[in-house]
């Protein structure tokens, strides 16, 4: 996973590749190649459910009901204070047949488009 964000006009970015994984044990990689911290939480989507359709909470963030896990610790596992630019996090999951949103969610930062679509295939 890349996370990418600009100091200017253009949108925050988080990419994953690949994109399509098979199911079981999945370590994500996540990479700051932006300017600010950001963190990575990857929740389930439910059927016929799009990527960026989730509720912004009043603080600014989507609820992480349902998070089947985190990769926010500077060159750590797990949770942590947010990845610094420059440094990596990962986390290790098993991942059943299904649809992900990956998001960075700090706060304004999936709205401002931080946010990608992880697919467990057979």
């Amino acid at each position: 996973m890349n996370l990418f964000d600009t100091t200017g006009a253009a949108p925050m970015r988080l990419t994953v590749k690949p994109a399509k994984v098979p199911p079981g044990t999945v370590s994500l990689r996540a990479s700051n190649t932006g300017t600010i911290a950001h963190e990575v939480v990857v929740l389930p989507l439910a059927a016929g459910q799009a990527i960026g359709k989730r509720p912004v909470e009043a603080d600014n963030r989507v609820s992480e009901a349902g998070s089947l896990g985190e990769a926010s610790h500077n060159c750590g596992e797990g949770k942590g204070g947010g990845i610094a630019p420059v440094f990596s996090s990962w986390v290790t999951l098993t991942l059943k047949p299904g649809r992900y949103e990956v998001v960075c969610n700090f706060a304004g930062h999936y709205a401002g488009g931080m946010r990608a679509e992880l697919d467990v295939t057979q």
